[in-house]
């Protein structure tokens, strides 16, 4: 599912979180509330950036278009 569809689906603190913390490793939280809301953490979507050792994060596409709702 792509970013448009489940971010009305998160929680509004999930929203918070990702428009707060821009950049950052998403939290065990947020991930399950993302996947709850149908974003596959694990498929190849243009959201979805690094994943790694250090966690995994959004990518900077996604970070702009949340950027550019949370404004």
């Amino acid at each position: 599912m792509d970013l448009e569809q489940w971010w009305t689906d998160v929680t509004p603190g999930t929203r918070e979180w990702l428009a707060a913390n821009s950049g950052s490793a998403l939290t065990p939280e947020v991930v399950a509330d993302i996947s709850r809301a149908g974003g596959l953490i694990a498929a190849e979507s243009w959201w979805m950036g690094e994943r790694g050792a250090d966690g995994v994060f959004l990518s900077p596409e996604a970070e702009q278009w949340i950027g550019r709702r949370a404004s």
